[in-house]
């Protein structure tokens, strides 16, 4: 490893950790605003809807552009950190971030949204894939363990306070305030960055690995425009057919690609390990069936039962809140037993979906309160316990590259969870439609799926049978989702518990520890 010193500060040991807690600062800070941007626009989706006309579809693409940028370019972030320096990549990335924010804060179209979110993407991918990296080329023992634990609370904090700032932005100040709050945050973080970084990188790190890019990048964004528009245009239609299995054939070509690289972005052999192959399947079951849940629970929220986007914040609190705490209350456990901490958390987040579902037309938003503070609970057990075992396992020289696996399995999982879950909620409200009124209602289902119940009601001039059967269609369409992310969870827990073992995070950290001073001198 090879650390450019830059302006950090040189000096006495007291000045050196200084230094390196700034770094941390802006670690999470970086890392809190590309999160918050996932659940504070989530908060903000019907307003949006309604001031700028957009269909289901597109309110999916507003979360999905962010996600499928980030999770499309997180691995090639993690290669390029390595190869021009952690802090060079970090600092790139929130710039871009910061000026996608202004954009999107500008759209006066949905399309423009659309795009500007994508853009996002591309200084979120900079962010996240260098954010555990840089927290390992920084700390080492117990200062890691304390530096991840602020990291994972980091991530928490953003799921706890994005629903209740996007709430309060959204109805305060207009939607477009939960973008440019970013541009401050970026600032801010940009000056703490440059000043107390080091740029390390990794001498050994080869070009990038293009062919993989576009393979990579051109499988994801196939499956999720096949998912998103598999409803309108019909699964069997020749247009979707053809983007699932092009989806199929870029992933084979990808795995391909990546096999006979000598030094591939996304390193299949770490997958002989257990532990990294079961931190993955449960970081992309967190994503896919847990993270990807949330914006139909907004939907279901403001929708479905009313309420303001700040009412429909503060209704999740309960479970953003404890995603945020408890990860600093069970600080102690991360080091000592990852595995078990991560495979209970994902299956108290399962339960907690479990018992969620079953509400019906009539039910209040209580019913949902014992299934989200389950859910908080198991989120905030996992998500520490992710960081410290996707690190624990590779080289340090080599952790840019498993940072990226990591989050991209995570952001990938989001990606393909909204939309999935979105095709199985759009399909089931227009059967629960067809079931109650008769013969097809796609117009019906469309609307009901992006505006509720209100936009249910306009439609039918208020008919009464109408606004009736598309609230029990929108209950229908909830428990289905539910029950299939409580699925997608529980195989997260499941693969937690088989496969992560304390002794092959052990046999990583008793190799790292000989390097470990020297290390230090060479960042010293």
């Amino acid at each position: 490893m090879e650390a450019e010193h830059g302006s950090a500060p040189a000096g006495s040991a007291e000045r050196e950790r200084a230094r390196r807690w700034w770094a941390l600062i802006a670690i999470c800070g970086g890392t809190f605003m590309l999160l918050v941007d996932v659940t504070i626009v989530q908060v903000a989706l019907p307003t949006i809807q309604r001031e700028l006309h957009a269909s289901f579809t597109d309110l999916q693409w507003v979360i999905d552009a962010y996600a499928l940028t980030l999770s499309a370019l997180i691995l090639t972030s993690g290669t390029l950190a390595d190869r021009l320096g952690r802090k060079r990549v970090f600092i790139g990335g929130l710039g871009v971030f910061t000026l996608a924010s202004l954009l999107c804060g500008l759209s006066g179209s949905i399309g423009f949204l659309i795009f500007a979110r994508s853009l996002q993407g591309f200084g979120g991918a900079a962010m996240f894939a260098t954010s555990l990296a840089l927290i390992a080329q920084e700390f080492r023992g117990p200062e890691r363990a304390g530096a991840i634990a602020a990291w994972g609370a980091t991530v928490g904090g953003a799921v706890a306070i994005g629903p209740l700032v996007g709430g309060i932005l959204t109805d305060g100040l207009g939607w477009q305030w939960i973008f440019f709050v970013n541009i401050p945050i970026g600032v801010a973080t940009i000056a703490i960055s440059l000043t107390r970084m080091v740029n390390v990188r990794d001498p050994d790190a080869e070009r990038l690995d293009w062919a993989g890019l576009l393979a990579f990048s051109g499988f994801l964004f196939l499956l999720i425009f096949g998912l998103l528009r598999g409803n309108d245009n019909g699964w069997g239609s020749p247009l979707i057919v053809s983007a699932l299995a092009g989806a199929a054939v870029l992933l084979a070509a990808f795995l391909i690609v990546e096999l006979r690289q000598p030094r591939p972005m996304f390193d299949l052999s770490l997958f002989r390990n257990r532990a990294f192959c079961g931190v993955s399947l449960a970081t992309f079951a967190v994503g896919a069936g847990m993270f990807a849940m949330f914006p139909y629970l907004t939907f279901y929220l403001q929708n479905a039962l009313g309420y303001s986007p700040l009412q429909g914040g503060l209704r999740l609190l309960p479970a953003t809140v404890l995603t945020f705490v408890v990860p600093l209350v069970t600080r102690g456990l991360a080091p000592r037993v990852p595995g078990l901490r991560l495979g209970a958390g994902l299956g108290l987040a399962a339960l907690g979906l479990v018992l969620m579902h079953g509400i019906t037309a009539g039910s209040s938003w209580t019913e949902l309160l014992p299934g989200l503070l389950l859910v908080g609970v198991g989120i905030g057990l996992a998500n520490p316990a992710i960081a410290s075992i996707a690190l624990g396992v590779v080289p340090p020289e080599r952790s840019g590259m498993a940072s990226g696996i990591s989050n991209t399995f995570r952001i990938g999982g989001l990606a393909v969870g909204v939309a999935a879950l979105g095709a199985v909620f759009q399909d089931r409200v227009a059967s629960s439609l067809h079931a109650s009124l008769g013969g097809p209602q796609g117009g019906l289902a469309q609307v009901v799926a992006s505006g509720g119940i209100r936009a249910a009601a306009a439609f039918a001039h208020g008919r009464s049978d109408v606004i009736g059967a598309a609230m029990r269609a929108f209950a229908s369409g909830m428990n289905e989702i539910l029950l299939i992310g409580a699925g997608v969870v529980l195989l997260g827990s499941v693969s937690a518990f088989a496969l992560v073992r304390v002794r092959d995070i052990g046999r990583r950290q008793a190799a790292e520890a000989p390097a470990t001073s020297e290390a230090e001198t060479a960042r010293a």
